[in-house]
């Protein structure tokens, strides 16, 4: 089953990546990437590689060498189901906002809808590929609904969830630590591994059940956020008994069992898959009955909304009880440096805290525009979108968010906040001048001698 077409049902952080490296490593398959928000194709296809809607360091480099020769963005999603051999369904998986299992289930509804439209699309086999991040046992619906409402073709439903990290996606997607294929036809398994052979060693490319692939990749992002609220837990008790929690994380992640990684204390965990995928997890072991394993897993999102709300409060309380009408510089606003994401961020949850205070908050973030800002705290619905504009500013210039503030808070660690001025910022703010760390990042003890009041995450 030779691949000669793939299509990529959906444009966004993992579509757009997945598919640009998968052209460029094999010129002589055709890939068409389809979405029915016309200005994110627009912008993929724009000259101007500065615009794409997707900010990943070395992104635009394989767009250029890819895009035109192999390489399509393209709104009619009909043209490529029908044309394709091989189908990606990429499109948003979010929680549940409403029903049962609302505020933990996977909302599959844009699954469905894809496998309803490929169904009735294609006049030919096809291999079907979940990428998108899904519940265990999806792919029997998947399979059910192209069986029941197709056109008599066969199709072929395989796993391969996406294993990247946000800032690092390329690199991630050039030298994946494993890739992972689940599936039960051995012809089409093969097809997606021969694509991924290109450039990815055989031996890192795992092939499992459809089951355990689809479980393991919820499994993934729930022991990597379990370790960053399990030392985040540790660096409230840092905070109280005089500990630093850098050095017992380095002095923990020195033993080979436990390994140097995701041990990084900070404000919380963000993005777009580790609060999800607990949730679902969580949602899973609760359907089954599984009532232990469910409340193990809920503890680290509990930990990580009270590792947000605890930064928040320590804001407050260093500054006399009282936010209000007072500046407060959020340096900041992705949920990791290197992207322009900010789905989960922390800072969404610290600047809603804040303002519930009446603080004035100034947002600087080198990536992430306004217009995303507002839309982050309007769509938390805690006040009306002309309350969060009173409220908010967000400028082009870190020393403009910092004139006059009465505080700077790190939200996200982007490595230009090391380079600034800060005695030139400690000229231009408020008396005594504030800095909140919340990704420890800042160099403490030279912030503490240039008069600033610092506080950071665990010391």
């Amino acid at each position: 089953m030779k691949i000669k077409k793939i299509a990529c049902i959906g444009a966004g952080y993992v579509g757009g990546p997945t598919m640009s490296v998968i052209a460029q490593k094999n010129p002589n398959i055709q890939v068409t990437v389809v979405d029915l928000n016309q200005a994110r194709i627009d912008a993929w296809n724009d000259n101007n590689l500065d615009n794409l809607p997707v900010y990943e360091p070395g992104l635009d480099a394989v767009v250029a060498e890819a895009r035109g020769r192999n390489l399509f963005f393209s709104t009619d999603v009909n043209k490529a189901i029908d044309e394709a051999d091989m189908i990606f369904i990429s499109v948003n998986t979010p929680t549940k906002t409403y029903g049962k299992g609302k505020g933990q289930a996977a909302d599959l509804k844009y699954i469905e809808l894809c496998a309803r439209q490929i169904a009735s699309v294609a006049k030919s086999d096809k291999i079907v590929v979940e990428k998108s991040t899904l519940p265990v046992r999806t792919a029997e619906a998947l399979k059910s609904i192209l069986k029941n409402t197709g056109n008599g073709v066969n199709f072929h439903i395989l796993s391969n969830p996406e294993f990247l990290a946000e800032g690092t996606a390329i690199s991630d997607l050039h030298n994946p630590d494993r890739v992972l294929i689940g599936g039960e036809d051995t012809e089409a398994i093969d097809a997606l591994v021969d694509i991924y052979e290109a450039w990815v060693p055989k031996e890192r490319i795992l092939t499992t059940n459809l089951w355990s692939s689809e479980l393991a990749k919820l499994v993934a992002n729930a022991f990597l956020a379990q370790r960053v609220s399990s030392i985040n837990a540790i660096s409230e008790l840092c905070e109280v008994t005089g500990a630093n929690v850098d050095e017992v994380a380095r002095a923990i992640g020195r033993d080979s069992r436990i390994g140097s990684k995701f041990l990084k204390a900070s404000v919380g965990f963000g993005g777009s898959c580790f609060q999800k995928d607990i949730l679902n997890l969580v949602y899973i072991a609760r359907s089954y009955n599984l009532k232990e394993v469910a409340d193990y897993w809920e503890q680290v999102i509990i930990l990580n909304d009270h590792q947000k709300s605890r930064f928040a409060e320590k804001i407050i309380q260093t500054m006399y009880n009282t936010v209000n009408g007072k500046k407060i510089a959020f340096l900041g606003w992705a949920f990791k440096k290197d992207t322009n994401d900010t789905r989960e961020s922390a800072a969404i949850y610290v600047a809603d805290h804040l303002l519930e205070e009446e603080a004035n908050v100034v947002v600087y973030d080198p990536k992430v525009s306004a217009e995303q800002i507002y839309r982050d705290l309007d769509y938390l619905g805690t006040r009306t979108s002309g309350e969060n504009r009173r409220l908010v500013t967000v400028v082009n210039n870190p020393y403009d968010a910092l004139k006059e503030a009465h505080a700077a808070a790190v939200l996200t660690e982007w490595d230009e906040f090391r380079e600034y001025d800060w005695v030139e910022i400690k000229r231009g703010m408020k008396k005594p001048a504030f800095v909140f760390d919340g990704r420890n990042v800042l160099d403490g003890n030279q912030l503490e001698k240039l008069g600033f009041d610092f506080k950071s995450i665990g010391r």
